[in-house]
């Protein structure tokens, strides 16, 4: 008999069965399915679609699911009540009144009980192997912080590994500097130079543009006075124009030579570290938005050893060094798609290479500011006590690329079938990304690339219907659309009518563009759902300081419809997997979450505490709360 997780009834008999197939024909999924063409395709039409064709009713489903609400993200926003497996495959999305025939002997049927099913999410843009290795180093946890907290969280791990004296480097993580405590204090190398130790130390922030180091750490990287900023990046000084011991983006780059990297065994911990977390939030897909070679190395690795339990794509870098000599950055990525891209995708996870990165600045948030923006940066012409803003002269720095170079960079990426994946935080770097993606639209008319803006976090209105008529797909952390230390921490420098338009989510979909999520973790740590609850509500949680209550700005954020579908379909669609999954529809691959809860109907705030009980991949569960056993 089938396996059941709860008792359901026997299979229908077959008298019934007719009038089950007539109403599976009158399904969404399935009338999609018609309308599509595959019934009237010619002969050998299918074996050359990269979607599986559904396989013959008859045969029944490896895996059923019933008694539940399914959120399908399909095209026509249907939902259903039952949903059936085979191979790996959706063979059927509907009621349960024509479930029937696809219940076999072997059949294991899942009774949902009310509960929720929905695409697997698809998170756009993150850093797995830096998040893996985040969660087996010293790290601060993104907590608030005085002077006093941070070196003493920061000593606490230099005494645990106090046999690394004196010369041992030290690396702390998910420092969140935007939130030390009292607002606007201020850290230097004279921080860390105080604790009790002679070894080098740096201090990563959480948003991953800047580094805090201590005397030693800058004397071994040779960053003295009178060291010049490098493309792409800032060294604070103080007055004499001694290094201050902060350093922006490219400045703190240097320390990847001296500090011991991780060995391939080490990355590989790493890694798998990461697709733990992910599975438990329910992530079937993700873009590496900074896909290093050690980074593809470690994941493949695992999809050898059948460890893969996500879709992993990678974007490996151009660095803005690179804009003089773009046709060997430009080979560099394409040789990395020749040796670890696995092709077509099909039902177990794999690796594609399909993606580039390029910074066109640093981050809008201060201290830093190092986000290019149209309009300057205000300044305190008074004092800190006695504050006075007035207009500034700073514009941020200049994108880190060229207009020339980057419109270069993207005609050559496109005509390489290679998706650009542009980082730009203020509204001058979004505009220069666009821009780019003009010349790239009027030089390779025709070809399906899709190219990402990532963040923009501020974008001038005019700018909002360009990325759907450009065909852009502006890629958001939704969880920084709230009141917080890193986006009031912007209101004396940006003024009123900015901080109005700050993380434009609702704007930019109310001009049509397809936004898509990405968690940007580890720049926050992985919480999607507290993520999509910031989408729909624009505020913190409930237990925040009294200074982040309250709605962030004007933007009126996103449906929650429109929350999951930025995190299921529009994703997939970024990354050139929108055929294969992304929806739950009739020939496409299982990939699938179950929650325990409605996130569409919940109260808003609840959405931030929704649990995935499963993570299904293909057809395979790859992440149980509870693990329960079929009977």
């Amino acid at each position: 008999m089938a396996k059941r997780l709860r008792w359901l009834p026997a299979a229908p008999p077959l008298t019934w069965w007719m009038a089950a197939l007539k109403t599976m024909l009158a399904t969404t999924a399935v009338r999609g399915w018609l309308a599509a063409g595959f019934l009237a395709a010619p002969a050998g039409a299918l074996a050359a679609s990269p979607v599986p064709a559904p396989a013959a009713v008859a045969t029944p489903a490896d895996r059923t699911y019933e008694n539940g609400t399914i959120f399908t993200a399909d095209n026509q926003h249907a939902n259903a009540s039952a949903l059936a497996i085979r191979d790996g495959i959706i063979v059927y999305v509907g009621n349960a009144s024509g479930l029937g025939p696809y219940v076999g002997p072997k059949t294991t049927r899942i009774d949902l009980a009310g509960r929720f099913v929905m695409p697997g999410l698809v998170d756009g843009h993150l850093h797995p192997l830096s998040a893996g290795q985040s969660l087996l180093m010293c790290n601060l946890n993104y907590a608030a912080l005085t002077v006093a907290r941070l070196q003493q969280g920061v000593q606490d791990c230099l005494d645990r590994t106090a046999a690394r004296e004196p010369d041992g480097w030290l690396e702390v993580v998910n420092w969140f500097q935007e939130s030390m405590q009292p607002a606007g204090v201020r850290t230097s190398r004279a921080t860390l130079d105080a604790l009790h130790t002679k070894r080098p130390v740096i201090v990563r922030s959480s948003f991953g543009h800047t580094v805090l180091a201590n005397s030693r750490a800058l004397a071994l990287a040779g960053i003295v006075k009178g060291s010049p900023d490098p493309t792409g990046g800032k060294i604070w000084r103080d007055a004499d124009g001694t290094p201050s011991g902060l350093l922006e983006d490219a400045a703190f780059a240097v320390f990847d030579t001296l500090i011991p990297q991780p060995s391939a065994q080490d990355d590989v911990k790493a890694a798998s570290a990461a697709l733990a977390a992910l599975r438990q939030q329910g992530v079937t897909s993700f873009l590496d938005a900074v896909g290093m070679p050690q980074d593809l190395a470690a994941f493949s690795a695992l999809r050898k050893a059948g460890q893969l339990t996500a879709r992993a794509h990678f974007a490996p870098p151009i660095e803005p060094s690179e804009a003089a000599t773009l046709d060997a950055a430009i080979a560099r990525v394409l040789a990395l798609r020749a040796k670890f891209d696995d092709g077509a995708l099909t039902v177990a996870p794999g690796i594609t290479v399909r993606n580039a990165k390029l910074f066109l600045d640093g981050v809008i948030s201060a201290p830093a500011m190092t986000g290019a923006v149209i309009d300057p940066y205000r300044r305190n012409s008074g004092t800190p006590t006695d504050p006075h803003w007035v207009e500034g002269t700073s514009h941020g720095p200049e994108v880190y690329f060229p207009p020339q170079a980057l419109e270069t960079a993207l005609v050559a990426l496109g005509r390489a079938g290679i998706d650009p994946h542009l980082h730009a935080d203020g509204d001058a770097a979004v505009r220069a990304g666009l821009d780019a993606v003009a010349a790239l639209r009027r030089s390779v008319p025709g070809v399906d690339i899709r190219p990402a803006i990532a963040h923009d976090e501020i974008v001038a209105r005019s700018d909002y219907p360009r990325f759907a008529a450009l065909g852009v797909i502006p890629v958001l952390s939704l969880q920084w659309g709230k009141p917080a230390g890193d986006t009031l921490g912007l209101t004396d420098y940006f003024g009123p009518e900015r901080m109005r338009i700050l993380e434009p989510a609702g704007f930019l979909d109310a001009a049509g563009a397809r936004i898509a999520f990405g968690s940007d973790w580890p720049v926050d740590a992985l919480n999607e759902w507290f993520a999509f609850k910031v989408g729909v509500t624009r505020t913190n949680a409930p237990d925040v300081a009294p200074q982040y209550r309250g709605r962030l700005g004007d933007d009126p954020g996103l449906t929650r419809d429109k929350v999951l579908r930025a995190a299921t379909i529009n994703a997939a669609y970024e990354l050139h997997e929108d055929r294969e999954t992304g929806s739950l529809e009739v020939g496409k691959f299982a990939d699938l979450i179950v929650l325990d809860r409605d996130p569409l109907t919940v109260a808003a705030d609840d959405i931030a505490a929704t649990r995935v009980l499963e993570t299904v991949v293909g057809g395979s569960v790859v992440y149980s709360a509870s693990a329960p056993e079929a009977h």
